[in-house]
């Protein structure tokens, strides 16, 4: 596919200081983008996706969630005409046509709509791929990050992974929205799912960890194969901390010594309450805070760093 060929003819920088988006082969401001009301991506939340950030100008793993976006894609039956190579170099484009050295950089493949004629069932729309770059989204407020999340266990338990595959990025958020407004209304940053059995799944956008007695552990169903997650477990590794990927009991989150979430919008960030329990001291946990310190330690070194390329725009 040839990606440039949409590429409008001025790229005036106060049109595209927002962000740049590509929808269907087209590339627009951010404040332009569009897709059709009547599109299944729309009114079924028939779409999978993917974030990747960009960082002192280079994409933080790149390869991987091309490759978590490809897997998804595919489980959802959601194949759009541009192949991997194409994807990546689309994002390379929207980063620098908007100029951005920190980015927030999101990948769509929605489902269009079924044909006039055509039998209305999903395998006659026809998916495409949507993206966009804008300024970096921090997934909390700084200061809430320096002082520790507050966090709530929420009542509303997590879609089960028979009904909609975690794994695959998607649209799926009724019960991640009524978390976040449980939150809110008990005075709490942010929420964590549980499943039907009591055990921890993941919250809005992130994953979950909790340390017990120096051991790090995290769930392993029912979730989201988190890339900062990824690389959580890597860092562990690398500081000689033990983490076990397994299920993980509500009451050993409630009794954990430390915990702390993982997110493409802000890397490992500690958590200082939980129900109103207040964990290390009212602030981030000493694991916790390491492990967030070694992250952004070495990815300023380049750590997994793909350059943008700004010659691209």
């Amino acid at each position: 596919m040839n990606v440039t060929a949409s590429v409008p003819a001025s790229t005036d920088a106060a049109r595209w200081a927002s962000g740049a988006a590509f929808i269907d082969g087209a590339y627009m401001p951010i404040a332009e983008a569009r897709i059709p009301i009547t599109d299944w991506g729309f009114r079924r939340s028939d779409v999978t996706y993917d974030v990747v950030s960009v960082w002192d100008g280079a994409f933080f793993r790149l390869d991987d969630h091309l490759k978590r976006f490809r897997a998804s894609m595919e489980s959802m039956r959601l194949i759009p005409q541009e192949s991997d190579e194409d994807i990546r170099a689309i994002l390379h484009k929207l980063v620098a046509m908007a100029g951005l050295r920190e980015a927030y950089v999101a990948m769509d493949c929605l489902r269009g709509r079924p044909l006039p004629g055509t039998q209305y069932h999903p395998k006659n729309a026809r998916p495409y791929l949507s993206a966009y770059a804008i300024p970096y989204v921090w997934l909390m407020k700084p200061e809430v990050i320096e002082r520790g999340a507050h966090m709530i266990v929420a009542s509303t338990p997590r879609i089960p992974e028979a009904s909609v595959n975690a794994r695959a990025k998607n649209f799926h958020w009724a019960d991640m929205t009524a978390a976040l407004f449980e939150a809110d209304e008990k005075g709490a940053d942010n929420p964590i799912l549980l499943d039907a059995a009591g055990n921890v799944t993941e919250g809005p956008g992130y994953n979950v960890f909790c340390v017990t007695d120096g051991v790090v552990a995290t769930p392993d169903r029912n979730v989201l194969g988190g890339i900062t997650r990824l690389s959580v477990m890597e860092l562990c590794a690398e500081l000689g901390l033990t983490c076990e990927v397994r299920d993980v009991p509500v009451e050993e989150l409630r009794n954990a010594d430390e915990i702390l979430v993982s997110s493409t919008a802000g890397g490992p960030i500690g958590v200082s309450r939980l129900d109103g329990r207040i964990l290390s001291n009212d602030r981030p946990g000493p694991v916790s805070q390491k492990l967030r310190e070694t992250y952004w330690a070495k990815r300023k070194e380049g750590w997994h760093a793909e350059p943008v390329r700004y010659e691209a725009a």
